[in-house]
């Protein structure tokens, strides 16, 4: 099956629909990822990102709509797609019996590559994710970094020219993370296109160029971290009342600067496009009215707050339940 032309794109979607025993899992997807680029997927639990990945790893046929990915349509050209592709899901199923080495070596078998060309792309695979040193211990005693690690190389064996990463870092310890965010890196600079799934705001804004939010099966947003950020509006003021009790009189007061709403744990949130200037008037006005301010803080819009007033849900709540 021949490649299909879609410009400069490594992921074209159109349409994208696929249901369930008459539920509706992705209800019309549209999202194109050039090449080259790191593309951040974030949605709830249930959302649709799990099943969009898998049709676009050709692990599920859609009910209707286009894919086409690395030039090749999921279904028609599905086997041109795997052959382009890397993936590294976070179910991922490995005999723990096996060394790090065999299932490399086994995967570029798989992947048709002769022996002595598995057994090098394996070597050079075990180096690049620092795994030299365990290549020869069974699976069952890597760490979960050495694991996610090991998921990396094995998804890296036919040298992909798109990589989907879906929650790579989930359960990782901070400097695992960091290591991996760092081949992720490296390997976009090489000029691999990576498809990250991820339910960490961190990641998103440490790795993507551009972030697609899916809520209910649909795009809900899509654009760079600023420019999500930047829909929400100004910055906020942080004010916490010595007096907590007097909450409503300050909300009253505060009106005029911008929509002010509670804070979880008490005080108030101020939205005001004036950021920090505005800090010594709103400060000027609640003295005026007798209330006391313990402390003022500039808080700047984050992706949680985006994906907060998109979806209705905390990011850091998924996290956590994750």
């Amino acid at each position: 099956m021949a490649a299909i032309e879609t410009s400069d794109s490594s992921i074209l979607v159109e349409g994208l629909v696929r249901d369930y025993a008459g539920v509706r899992a992705v209800d019309g997807v549209d999202l194109e990822v050039a090449a080259g680029e790191i593309y951040g997927f974030l949605g709830p639990n249930g959302a649709g990102k799990s099943t969009t990945v898998r049709i676009l790893t050709t692990l599920l046929r859609p009910t209707a709509g286009r894919a086409v990915v690395a030039g090749h349509d999921v279904v028609s050209g599905a086997s041109g797609v795997r052959r382009a592709i890397g993936v590294a899901l976070q179910e991922a199923s490995l005999d723990p019996l096996m060394t790090g080495r065999e299932l490399l070596r086994l995967q570029g078998a798989l992947h048709g590559l002769r022996r002595r060309e598995a057994a090098a792309r394996g070597e050079e695979l075990l180096e690049r994710v620092d795994l030299v040193a365990a290549a020869d211990r069974r699976l069952a005693t890597y760490s979960g970094g050495m694991r996610r690690r090991l998921d990396l190389a094995l998804a890296l064996v036919n040298r992909p020219r798109v990589l989907f990463l879906d929650e790579p870092t989930t359960g990782l310890d901070p400097a695992s993370r960091a290591a991996l965010w760092r081949e992720v890196r490296a390997l976009n600079a090489d000029g691999t296109t990576v498809f990250l799934t991820t339910q960490y705001l961190e990641e998103v804004e440490q790795l993507a160029g551009r972030v697609g939010i899916i809520d209910q099966g649909r795009i809900a947003a899509e654009g760079t971290p600023s420019e999500l950020k930047e829909r929400l509006g100004g910055p906020a003021l942080h004010i916490d009342l010595v007096d907590l009790g007097r909450t409503e009189e300050a909300r009253a007061a505060l009106a005029r600067f911008g929509p002010c709403t509670d804070r979880p744990g008490g005080g108030l949130r101020v939205r005001t496009p004036e950021g920090a200037r505005a800090i010594a008037p709103v400060v000027r006005v609640l003295d005026e009215a007798g209330i006391a301010v313990d402390a003022v803080e500039v808080d700047l819009p984050s992706l949680d707050d985006v994906f907060l007033a998109l979806t209705g849900h905390r990011a850091v709540e998924e996290d956590a339940e994750a």
